[in-house]
């Protein structure tokens, strides 16, 4: 988390952008460290927070989402093998120009673009969208120019651990005896080698 003092070295400019059509009056400014999170799960929780649906004053065609700061884009986490599966495509609108980019790349390239648009694909597609993406405030690192305003951490909610099914679990019990058993068999067959070779020397002798 970024220290309160803590002077902000990137672009200012992009930082602003927008903050001005935002009606700031009442709104909460609640800040998303991405580190070591899922970028899925933490996708979630901040368009639930952007479209203000953690509320009870929640209306769909009204705008009442809080503004959400992300952290430490760059070490944001991905599952099984998305960095090298997963690809963005875009087509520049000239024939045969359909563009592709990895997420490996985009990481490399712009780690805010990533959370982003895995935000704005969680949200509705009406006319509210463009308000609720000037309220998402990413950033590379910890610096950002909101030190001033009254910030609060959000707390991931604990991750929730689905049990598994009799059958998996039964699978998963017979799968590991099957291990022990070969290894209590390679164990035996190597006990078996040392003593033969042990009364070979003695018989030799």
């Amino acid at each position: 988390m970024a220290a309160v003092g803590q002077p902000f070295s990137g672009n200012i400019k992009k930082a602003l952008a927008g903050i001005r059509r935002i009606n700031l009056e009442g709104l909460r400014w609640r800040v998303f460290d991405a580190k070591g999170q899922v970028l899925g799960r933490l996708a979630s929780q901040i368009s639930t927070v952007v479209q203000g649906k953690d509320k009870p004053t929640y209306t769909p065609n009204r705008e009442e989402g809080d503004m959400c700061i992300v952290l430490n884009a760059k070490d944001v986490c991905v599952t099984g093998r998305k960095l090298t599966d997963k690809f963005y495509r875009w087509h520049t609108g000239y024939i045969g120009h359909l563009k592709e980019r990895s997420l490996k790349d985009q990481m490399a390239k712009d780690p805010t673009e990533v959370i982003r648009k895995a935000v704005l694909r969680m949200l509705p597609r009406n006319k509210l969208r463009d308000d609720r993406d000037r309220k998402l405030r990413i950033f590379a690192g910890d610096e950002h120019p909101f030190s001033d305003r009254p910030l609060e951490p959000y707390v991931m909610p604990p991750r929730q651990v689905r049990e598994l099914r009799p059958r998996t679990r039964r699978a998963m019990i017979r799968a590991q005896k099957k291990a022990e058993q070969q290894q209590q068999g390679t164990n035996n067959t190597s006990k078996r080698k040392k003593n033969k070779e042990v009364e070979e020397e003695a018989v030799s002798a």
